[in-house]
């Protein structure tokens, strides 16, 4: 980790699911071979050539353009379930092929951590770094929680996966029984509008009307492994931009408590993410001003490489140690000035 005042610092992991810690979708009843799929076709980058055809620029898959002028195949077509296996997408049908390869379920299908597919292939349903992520911060001895945040169905099935790994049941992971952690197995929902967010769960109920703090102060004290589902309807009536997304609170005037959110769909471009980013300017201010992607990017917001975190364990232990690392500065230049300033268009 970066330092003391980190180590000390509490973790709140806000983490999407779908293609972000489970490579498949049961809203679309897509599995690990579609939701790979889908997900190459948003990392995947082509441009017009002489006579307007798609002609790919890179090889390699990458979050953002890799270089001037590249635009994903997903902004040029929509996402793809089949998007290697016929036409341009073709291309990378190998790279598909070996990422599936590591998905693969070792051993003994088990009813609650693997996954079949079409082809009666078993597959992680929770990726192994996402177990690993917990193991090593309960080794570190952190003080974190997890929130699911999901727009899918997902959510209750996760739920149990973790709890039983937290049990100690997963043949990979045996020590995670040791993790005391409680999981939380009622989803809640966050539902938005113009006037408010509103927060549910069992007996809990929240609203963000009266007080815009009232949410920030729940989740940074949030205990344990816990989710909610998101509110799909207002992020579409919203075009799918940042004021509809997810919402997340920040206060960089708080220096007890690191909010962290994972999600394979943030992405810089305000008009096309997946998270409504809203900081607390002024000390003890109730009334948050809308932050853009890229204040937080890297920050607060991860947005998931979905094949990196197939292929290695640490994935996503290294993309809690960078935030935590660009968070002391983040937290620095708010003592110094504007972070919007200094972190907009990194």
């Amino acid at each position: 980790m970066s330092g003391r005042a980190a180590r000390r610092r509490r973790l709140v992991l806000h983490v999407d699911l779908n293609n972000t810690v489970v490579a498949a979708d049961a809203v679309s009843g897509q599995g690990p071979r579609a939701a790979l799929n889908s997900f190459l076709s948003t990392v995947t980058w082509g441009a017009a050539g002489p006579a307007g055809e798609w002609q790919w620029v890179s090889d390699h898959p990458s979050l953002g353009p890799p270089c001037p002028g590249a635009v994903s195949y997903y902004c040029r077509y929509g996402r793809d379930p089949a998007f290697t296996e016929l036409g341009l997408g073709q291309h990378f049908s190998s790279l598909h092929a070996h990422y599936l390869q590591l998905l693969e379920w070792p051993g003994k299908p088990h009813k609650v951590f693997s996954v079949q597919d079409e082809e009666n292939k078993h597959y992680h349903f929770i990726l192994p770094s996402f177990f690993r992520l917990l193991d090593a911060l309960h080794r570190e001895g952190r003080s974190f929680a997890v929130v699911c945040r999901t727009f899918g169905t997902d959510l209750p099935r996760v739920l149990h996966a973790v709890h039983c790994a937290l049990a100690g049941q997963h043949p990979q992971f045996p020590g995670l029984r040791d993790v005391a952690l409680s999981v939380d197995l009622t989803p809640g929902q966050i539902r938005c509008s113009k006037r408010e967010v509103v927060l549910s769960r069992g007996s809990e109920r929240l609203s963000t009307r009266e007080d815009g703090r009232k949410l920030y102060n729940y989740f940074s004290s949030f205990e344990g492994i816990g989710g909610f589902q998101d509110h799909f309807d207002w992020w579409a009536r919203n075009q799918f931009s940042s004021q509809g997304g997810k919402p997340l609170w920040i206060d960089p005037h708080d220096p007890s408590v690191h909010h962290i959110f994972f999600d394979d769909n943030i992405r810089l471009d305000d008009t096309d993410t997946i998270v409504h980013p809203q900081v607390f300017s002024e000390r003890g201010s109730s009334s948050p001003r809308c932050a853009p992607t890229s204040e937080l990017y890297d920050i607060c917001l991860v947005q998931t490489h979905l094949l990196e975190a197939i292929a290695d364990e640490n994935y996503f232990l290294r993309c809690v140690q960078r935030c935590e690392e660009n968070y002391d500065r983040y937290l620095a230049c708010t003592e110094n000035g504007s972070p919007s300033q200094l972190w907009d268009g990194q």
